[in-house]
């Protein structure tokens, strides 16, 4: 019985061969293509669309959560980073800028506090009184640099900063993820091909046994759920290298870690922690007021140095000079013109802080949990989601497939 059983399924497999070889090709196209769709819904669409929003915008928020804590609490110390500026190499870089904006605003907040003291005065003493505040300038920059590298806390959440720049744009967050994670969804994808005609032999020869029909519907929808979730599972597992009959396997996120770091390293650097964002969060964030009481602090003390010798002179012109209001009033003025006057030494901060190469060297030293959550919140929300609707499409390809056997 069992050798006329053999011989009949031999007899099977020579007539319709073309047919059982297209099985596993079949569960190959099974295995890449549920992997596909899983992928893409994990990004797309960005709004919600059909009653679905891909997972990374959809969970944005406690994604970047994440990435926010670690970034603050493990890679990035503000202190560190402020330590490596040079003042006398800013001061250089913004010079110009710089006292065209002191002369700006010296004019103006006089002009429009004390403007029949400062019209009584003849233009030279004027722009005597204009020099002398300007040649204030470079000890306000390396006093206000002091005290910021002092009081980074009070003046600026680094943490909700982050926070605030991953989420304010979804595209961004999803670009930044997609972008870090492009060899992982590369392996998942092709890791579906050859799971899937792997699996496509076994139901062949299933197949040939039996002809049950729901054999090609059940192993598709096996298919799906099974590579989609072995695929994500072999992104991060085993954390550490170990030897399987001789092979050295490790997940390829925790493998590629030295690329992963650098990537993730420049991403930020170049995407969420610019000069120009951290000026604006700084000047404007919600502790822009401590900003400002620091600067109407740094500029008094560094004001009334250097203009102490014109004092009876401008008290002689006509009237009390209110220098408190002159200081807040100069404050507010130099708080917006800061971003412009700060433009010509972008290059040079952004090397000198080197926020990128901070982010890569804590990245590679973070033991292998915490490396993770790099890139792992993005895999694990909705992920029985993903894999369900991999195991749906396999059974519907699968069904397909018992179609065109039978027709």
């Amino acid at each position: 019985m069992r050798k006329t059983t053999e011989v009949a399924v031999i007899a099977e497999l020579s007539q319709n061969w073309l047919l059982y070889a297209a099985i596993p090709v079949i569960g190959a196209l099974i295995g890449y293509v549920t992997k596909r769709v899983a992928i893409e819904m994990m990004f797309r669409p960005v709004r919600r669309t059909l009653g679905w929003q891909g997972v990374v915008p959809k969970h944005s928020g406690r994604i970047a959560g994440i990435a926010a804590e670690l970034l603050t609490s493990r890679l990035i110390d503000p202190r560190e980073v402020l330590d490596r500026i040079d003042v006398d190499r800013i001061n250089t870089e913004i010079e110009q800028p710089l006292l065209n904006a002191v002369d700006a605003i010296a004019r103006d907040v006089i002009t429009e506090h004390h403007p029949t003291i400062w019209e009584s005065l003849p233009p030279l003493a004027q722009d005597m009184v204009i020099k002398q505040v300007q040649a204030a300038s470079p000890h306000i920059v390396a006093q206000l640099l002091s005290e910021l590298r002092e009081n980074i806390d009070a003046v600026v959440d680094v943490k909700q900063f982050a926070l605030a720049q991953l989420t304010r744009d979804d595209d961004r967050l999803v670009r930044i993820v997609r972008e870090l994670a492009r060899p992982e969804l590369t392996f998942i994808a092709r890791s579906g091909i050859w799971l899937g005609f792997v699996i496509g032999m076994a139901q062949a020869v299933v197949w040939a046994l039996t002809k049950e029909p729901l054999v090609m519907p059940i192993f598709g929808a096996a298919i799906g759920l099974l590579t989609d979730w072995l695929a994500i599972t072999l992104v991060f597992r085993p954390r550490e290298q170990v030897s399987i009959l001789g092979w050295r396997v490790q997940g390829s996120f925790h493998r590629r870690r030295t690329e992963v770091a650098h990537r993730c390293a420049r991403l930020i650097a170049d995407e969420v922690l610019t000069v120009p964002n951290m000026l604006a969060a700084v000047l404007s964030g919600p502790r822009a007021d401590r900003m400002l009481a620091l600067i109407q602090d740094v500029v008094a003390d560094a004001v009334n140095e250097q203009t102490r010798v014109f004092r009876p002179l401008l008290a002689a012109t006509g009237g009390n000079v209110a220098v408190g209001q002159l200081h807040r009033a100069a404050a507010l003025k130099a708080m917006p013109v800061i971003p412009d006057a700060a433009r010509n030494a972008n290059g040079y901060l952004t090397n000198a802080m080197d926020v990128a190469g901070m982010i890569e060297r804590r990245m590679l030293a973070l033991p292998a949990t915490e490396y993770e959550s790099v890139l792992r919140p993005a895999f694990k929300q909705e992920e029985p989601k993903l894999i369900a609707v991999g195991g749906v499409i396999g059974a519907v390809i699968g069904e397909l497939q018992l179609l065109l056997l039978l027709a």
